[in-house]
């Protein structure tokens, strides 16, 4: 968590506010380290910054409140989260 602040409080803002998401990437990296712990938390947050990249996705896309029974440790794929779009 104090690399993503660090990072926050001085790359961020030479990179510029380029990530497609609300909340950012590193406040979601933050937020899903500080509610789930390194290992799950780290994972979100590695797929989120993939999900950023070009082709990815946008929107509203918050940290999970609760995980899933079926999220193990040595499963890291399975905190991939799809997108889903919320209807208006």
């Amino acid at each position: 968590m104090g690399l993503i602040r660090v990072y926050q409080l001085t790359l961020s803002g030479f990179i510029g506010n380029s990530c497609r998401h609300i909340p950012t990437c590193s406040e979601y990296g933050y937020e899903a380290i500080a509610r789930h712990g390194f290992w799950p938390g780290g994972w979100m947050t590695l797929f989120r910054v993939v999900r950023c990249g070009p082709g990815g996705t946008g929107g509203l896309d918050p940290v999970q409140e609760v995980l899933e029974s079926r999220q193990h440790w040595w499963m890291p794929w399975r905190y991939w989260r799809k997108h889903r779009k919320t209807a208006s």
